[in-house]
C-alpha cells in the first residue's frame, strides 16, 4: 500500500505546486474512498501540506515568484484560524464535516467560475492603503485557516475566489502565495490535531510517506505553472474542483444513507 500512498503524494504534490492547493483536494477524497475516516483523511492531508508547502515555497522564493510580505500577512491569519482546527474536528461528526467540505467546494467553484472583481481600486492602488490591505490579507488567512485545515484542503481553493474578488489577484499569483500560507496553517493545524488526539501511529506513518513523496510532485508543479497559460491553468483547476466534488459527494451519500434510513420513520411522521 505504501506504493499507492507514494503515487497519491506525487500527484497531490503536483496540484500543490501548480495551484497552491494543500493536497487535500486530492488526498481527502482518495483516502476516504480507501476506507479512512474523514478525520484521519484530513490529518494525513495536513502532513502532506507541511512537506509540500515548505519545499515548494523555498523553490518559489528563490525564483522570486511571490512577495514575502504578502505571504507573512496570510500566514499570520492562517496560524490564528488553524489553531481552532483540532477543536472543530473533535466537535463535528464525520457526516457533517463531509457535508461542509462538499458545500465549500461547490461555493468555491461557483465563485471561481463567475469571479468579477468588485473592488474599484486596482491592486497597486490598494497596496497604498496599507492597513486595509493587511487587514484583508490577515482576515482571508484566518477565515481560510479555520475551514481549510479542518477539512484538510490547505486553502488554495478558498483563497483563490476571496483574493480574486477583494484584491483582484490573478489565480496563478494566488496559487504561489497560498503555498506559503499553507506552511503556517498546516503546522498550526498539526499541533492542534496532536493536542486533540486526532493523529495516531498509522496516520503518522501514512502522512510521512505521502508528504515526502509530495515534494517530488511539487517541483514538477512549480515547473509547469511557469509554462502554462492562465486560461489552461483555470481549465485544469476547474476539473480538479469537479473531481473533488464528485468523489466527496459519493462518500457523503454512502455515510449519510444509513442516517437517513434510520430517521425515515420519524420524518414520515412529521410530514403527516
Amino acid at each position: 500500500m505504501d506504493f499507492l500512498y507514494m503515487l497519491v503524494g506525487v500527484f497531490s504534490g503536483i496540484t500543490s505546486g501548480l495551484f497552491g492547493l494543500g493536497g487535500g483536494t486530492v488526498i481527502v477524497p482518495v483516502m476516504t474512498s480507501l476506507g479512512f475516516s474523514m478525520h484521519h483523511a484530513v490529518a494525513i492531508s495536513v502532513f502532506q501540506m507541511i512537506f509540500a508547502s515548505t519545499f515548494g515555497s523555498i523553490i518559489n522564493y528563490k525564483k522570486r515568484l511571490f512577495s514575502l510580505r504578502d505571504g507573512i500577512f496570510l500566514g499570520i491569519g492562517g496560524m490564528i484560524g488553524a489553531s481552532f482546527s483540532g477543536l472543530v474536528l473533535q466537535v463535528l461528526s464525520e457526516v457533517l464535516l463531509t457535508f461542509i467540505f462538499l458545500c465549500l467546494m461547490c461555493i468555491s467553484l461557483y465563485k471561481f467560475l463567475t469571479k468579477k472583481s468588485s473592488h474599484k481600486l486596482k491592486e497597486t492602488e490598494f497596496r497604498d492603503q496599507k492597513l486595509r490591505y493587511a487587514s484583508v490579507m490577515i482576515f482571508a488567512g484566518a477565515f481560510t485557516g479555520v475551514f481549510a485545515i479542518s477539512l484538510g484542503i490547505g486553502g488554495g481553493l478558498i483563497l483563490i475566489p476571496i483574493l480574486m474578488y477583494f484584491l483582484g489577484f490573478d489565480a496563478k499569483k494566488i496559487s504561489v502565495l497560498s503555498l506559503f500560507f499553507i506552511i503556517c496553517s498546516s503546522v498550526s493545524g498539526a499541533i492542534s490535531f496532536f493536542r486533540h488526539g486526532v493523529i495516531d501511529e498509522e496516520v503518522l506513518h501514512i502522512g510521512m510517506v505521502v508528504g515526502i513523496s509530495a515534494m517530488v510532485g511539487v517541483s514538477i508543479g512549480i515547473h509547469l505553472i511557469q509554462k502554462i497559460s492562465s486560461k489552461s491553468h483555470k481549465v485544469i483547476l476547474t476539473l480538479i474542483y469537479i473531481f473533488s466534488i464528485l468523489v466527496t459527494g459519493s462518500h457523503f451519500l454512502q455515510k449519510a444513507s444509513p442516517l437517513i434510513q434510520k430517521n425515515l420513520p420519524f420524518l414520515q411522521k412529521l410530514s403527516t
